[in-house]
């Protein structure tokens, strides 16, 4: 049977003893004594001195014979003195002995400090890189902004043209501040608020609202900044953020453009995308995971609803809705009397008349058209923003910029201002058209060689068919205005044309005003790819019924054409009086041309 010997420390002890006697046994054979440099003087002068080395600063070297009085070594080290001195020291009988200036503190800060230079800014730019992108142990941090009660500075107040949508956020606020009345009774606060509208109405502004009204932290952050080439890391930035909101609970969690992030899954036709699709999976999970007595409330705002998942849709996740849509005209009003307390306006501003003639304006726009008026007055010089900087504003939003430098020669300006005037004319004598405001010939915006300026003085949402009818004659005036007037037609009218088909084709197939097809809707719904696999076209229809729809559209293009044509040729004075004027001032109001009309009618019986 095999012996084990158990290991023990005297070993090491024993060894190491060794290892010393060795160690001092050849340093005692090649021992070096450091000498004065009068000894070695006195050595070379009684001829002991068997060989040196001689360097810059030293003398290493033996002895012949017996080693020094102190020592058994025969070997020496001395530093050296230069011979003048030495002889004069020597003469006096002065011990002497040389010493080597130690130089090693600048030998340190020779090569330390620029190593550590070096290390300094490796380290500033390292975390100046660390800042802008984050390293690998980051990727998966939410990238959420952050805002105080003191950073958003922004409530109710603030907000304006939209009391509805903030009447439904008011219960938001309320739980907020007082969870405990929500929950004594045993309701729930709904987990998601989902802000719905078209761009520009203030859903963003309604959410920094809610937050600063309730006075608690408010994450804000895109759709599109969970998303990243990396699978997997949207998932982590989901799950962080909800980790550090219930950490601040309570809170807000705002996510802008959600349909970056929740578009519904399985219909894109290029295939799904995994990265996004884990990451929409894990916010379902993360709603469906956290407790609302926690306090934390998830808001989204998108102007795309209709391509997100059906299951962020549910109850349970964002089962509260609230649109955020266009203002109406008190809505304008209230938001034109916010953004104008920054501006220094004329004391008889008349804000009711800019809020009528900006029908369809986004609570962005009229803040962009107050901006436009403020530009231009301070590029007039002005000391105060008049009602005409906030008219020609419009203009300016509406129809583009004013292209004066843009030449066109005198004939293509009489076929542009008879085109015009056509417009006006016939929509001065139908009724139940808008106002005209103002016809002008120059040229705007991109393509626009002249514009007739129509202003709506209401908000409408319900249109009559004979409503219908006269704007579809009001845009054909300008082509019959050309026919009659000058005998031929240009190009000017692809526009009018393109818009005037579109509301007959609306009215044949959309709006059942069709006396031949009856009271039927044979137009597919408008959604978007996403939600509509069939194309738009294909339609449950027959060959006769599509042919019979063309035939009413040509049909009601055919009557309001020759609608136009005779009130044109009832008013061929007027339109050359007007063109004329038109030509010399380049713009003329509304009231003008309707005084002109008035002034050129015949007498009645005539």
């Amino acid at each position: 049977m095999e012996k084990h010997h158990k290991f023990s420390i005297w070993y090491v002890l024993l060894g190491m003893w060794v290892v010393l006697l060795i160690h001092n046994y050849i340093a005692s054979m090649y021992a070096v004594q450091v000498i004065p440099y009068s000894q070695f003087l006195d050595l070379l002068k009684s001829n002991r001195v068997a060989e040196v080395a001689i360097t810059a600063n030293q003398i290493e070297g033996s002895l012949k014979g017996e080693g020094l009085l102190d020592k058994s070594g025969k070997n020496f080290r001395t530093v050296r003195v230069d011979s003048e001195t030495s002889t004069l020291l020597d003469q006096y009988n002065v011990t002497f002995k040389g010493e080597i200036e130690s130089t090693f503190v600048r030998d340190l800060l020779s090569w330390v400090v620029p190593v550590l230079l070096f290390i300094g800014i490796w380290a500033f730019f390292i975390r100046r890189m660390a800042g802008q992108q984050p390293g690998f142990m980051t990727l998966g941090k939410n990238k959420a902004k952050i805002y105080m009660q003191e950073d958003l500075n922004v409530t109710f107040e603030d907000v304006a043209g939209v009391d509805e949508a903030k009447q439904e956020l008011v219960e938001v606020v309320e739980f907020l501040k007082e969870p405990g009345r929500f929950t004594t009774l045993g309701g729930k606060m709904p987990k998601g608020v989902l802000l719905v509208g078209p761009p520009g109405t203030g859903k963003t502004l309604l959410a920094k609202a809610v937050a600063g009204e309730s006075g608690v932290p408010f994450f804000s952050l895109s759709g599109s900044e969970f998303v990243e080439m990396f699978v997997g890391l949207g998932a982590a930035r989901v799950r962080d953020l909800f980790v550090q909101a219930k950490q601040k609970a309570p809170c807000i969690i705002f996510i802008d453009e959600l349909d970056a992030l929740g578009k519904a899954r399985g219909f894109s036709g290029m295939g799904g995308h995994d990265e996004r699709e884990q990451t929409l999976n894990q916010l379902l999970v993360e709603m469906d995971g956290f407790d609302p007595k926690v306090g934390v409330i998830l808001m989204a705002a998108t102007n795309r609803p209709e391509i997100l998942d059906p299951a962020l849709l549910r109850p349970g996740r964002f089962d509260r809705q609230v649109l955020v849509d266009r203002p109406d005209k008190q809505g304008r009003e209230d938001i034109l009397k916010v953004h104008l307390k920054n501006i220094k306006v004329v004391d008889n501003l008349d804000v009711e008349k800019i809020a009528a003639m900006t029908v369809g304006m986004a609570g962005a726009d009229l803040a962009n058209l107050i901006n436009e008026a403020a530009l231009l007055a301070v590029r007039r010089d002005k000391k105060l923003v008049e009602m005409a900087d906030f008219e020609e504003a419009v203009e300016r939003v509406m129809a583009g910029l004013e292209k004066k430098n843009r030449l066109i020669n005198p004939e293509e300006r009489k076929i542009v201002a008879y085109h015009e005037l056509g417009h006006a004319i016939v929509a001065l004598s139908l009724p139940g058209t808008d106002p005209v405001r103002k016809i002008s010939i120059i040229p705007r915006g991109i393509a626009a060689l002249g514009y007739t300026m129509q202003v709506p003085t209401e908000d409408r949402f319900l249109m009559k068919r004979t409503e219908l009818l006269n704007r579809i004659a009001s845009l054909l005036g300008g082509r019959a205005a050309e026919e009659i007037i000058i005998g031929d037609i240009s190009t000017g009218a692809h526009n009018d044309l393109a818009r005037a088909t579109d509301i007959a084709r609306s009215m044949v197939k959309e709006y059942g005003m069709s006396e031949k097809l009856g009271q039927i809707y044979i137009a597919r719904e408008k959604h978007p790819q996403f939600l509509n696999v069939m194309p738009e076209g294909c339609l449950d229809i027959s060959e006769a019924t599509a042919e019979l729809i063309d035939s009413e559209i040509r049909e009601i293009m055919r009557r309001e054409y020759t609608r136009a044509l005779q009130i044109i040729e009832s008013n061929k004075d007027v339109i050359e009086k007007g063109a004329a004027l038109l030509l010399e001032k380049e713009k003329i109001d509304g009231d003008e041309l309707k005084a002109l009309m008035e002034e050129t009618a015949k007498p009645a019986g005539k």
